[in-house]
């Protein structure tokens, strides 16, 4: 009964009228899209909503998901459990160097005051991985990690370039830059989960807690949770409560769950958490999309779970056959190395968490069922081009004048 009540939308959010509920799970929305929310960054504007129902967010966060919401006038900060080991889950621009960077900057940056040169805070970088026993070298390639590191600060609002650019550190120049410290952001920013209160603390205490929290993040980050990736007793849970969390996922957080018997689909009407968009234009996105038919048909049974055991070799063929099927869709540069046309279908693959890694090869998640594409063109017939010849035109620019 208790883990039931536990469950069920916080009180303060079934006491407020029908758009103000609205407007929290709004703001629940844009929090779990951008959690260092601030003035003058992506959706900012909403800040003094989220300032306002701030009290009924913070419970929500806390006793739903075990995540602690700090609300200042200027900015919002949620702070999340990682994910775990996830590959997909880092910034596009950043490499792993970049990341090394990233750390080094924000360590270096605690130390430096309000505002720092831009040659002494590299200096100071240099200083800290040296403290941390990382060599580091000064090359074009260094310097762009470093640089992508800056701009991803500079994009959180950590910092800003009040007189010059880090991009001088990419040129031979060595321009100068001045750079401002957003000390409270940078605050925010390095402060992890460790201070965030316990959960027995959030909610009733209570065998469970960690097992609705653990559960109801992977629904809520993930577009696909499957049953066989829980535990077996975080899959009881589910199974136990999916009804009644497809309601509070919706009501909370503005999610449609889709329940199926390997588990459950959890997607957003308007797409706004949607950071890989599928179906998609271009050539690796919509050979991706084809493919999947194809290989869900492979001679390979479905294991008990629905996962459909496929081969590197086996979408290498698909792609290939999808290439010489219809030569003109597809663009050039995209299929002239297969391999990595493959490589790249592959990285797809795993960004939509449809297929993952095995010992003998891969498995295809059973959520690939949902699309069956049709191709909107007819297969090349053998021996013939693909593309029709242009017709002999009826006219010449000879013509006499007065002819067509």
């Amino acid at each position: 009964m208790r883990a039931d009540t536990r469950s069920r939308v916080p009180a303060a959010l079934t006491e407020l009228s029908d758009i103000d509920a609205a407007n929290v799970a709004r703001c629940a929305k844009v929090l779990l899209r951008h959690p260092l929310l601030r003035v003058g960054g992506p959706d900012g504007d909403l800040l003094p909503l989220v300032y306002r129902h701030r009290v009924t967010l913070q419970e929500m966060f806390a006793s739903l998901l075990g995540y602690r919401l700090v609300v200042e006038r200027r900015f919002a900060r949620l702070h999340k459990v990682g994910a775990g080991d996830d590959p997909t889950r880092g910034e596009p621009g950043l490499t792993p160097r970049a990341y090394a960077y990233l750390c080094l900057t924000m360590a270096a940056l605690t130390g430096v005051g309000r505002q720092v040169l831009l040659s002494r805070l590299v200096a100071d970088i240099r200083s800290t991985a040296a403290e941390a026993g990382i060599d580091l070298v000064d090359d074009l390639a260094d310097r762009r990690a470093l640089t992508a590191a800056l701009r991803h600060l500079i994009g959180l609002g950590v910092i800003t370039e009040t007189d010059g650019s880090v991009a001088g550190l990419v040129g031979e120049s060595g321009a100068e830059a001045l750079i401002t410290i957003h000390t409270d952001l940078l605050g925010q920013l390095l402060s992890g989960t460790s201070d965030a209160p316990d959960a027995a603390a959030l909610i009733a205490s209570g065998a469970g807690a960690g097992v609705e929290h653990s559960v109801r993040r992977k629904l809520v980050e993930n577009p696909v949770t499957l049953h066989s990736d829980l535990s077996a007793e975080e899959a009881d849970w589910l199974r136990r409560g999916q009804r009644r969390e497809s309601v509070l996922l919706e009501r909370c957080f503005g999610l449609v769950t889709e329940i199926r018997a390997e588990g459950v689909a959890v997607t957003d009407p308007e797409e706004y958490l949607t950071d890989v968009v599928f179906p998609s234009t271009g050539t690796v996105a919509r050979i991706t999309l084809l493919a999947l038919p194809e290989l869900l048909a492979t001679e390979a049974a479905p294991r008990p779970d629905g996962r459909v055991p496929v081969s590197t070799r086996d979408v290498r063929e698909t792609c290939v056959r999808l290439i010489e099927d219809y030569p003109a869709a597809w663009s050039r540069q995209a299929t002239d190395n297969v391999d990595d046309l493959v490589d790249a279908v592959l990285d797809l693959l795993l960004r939509l968490t449809l297929i993952a890694e095995s010992p003998d090869g891969w498995l295809l998640s059973p959520a690939a069922h949902r699309w069956l594409p049709l191709p909107d063109d007819t297969r090349a017939t053998p021996g013939r081009s693909a593309v029709p010849e242009a017709p002999e035109p009826g006219w010449s620019l000879f013509d006499e004048e007065g002819s067509p």
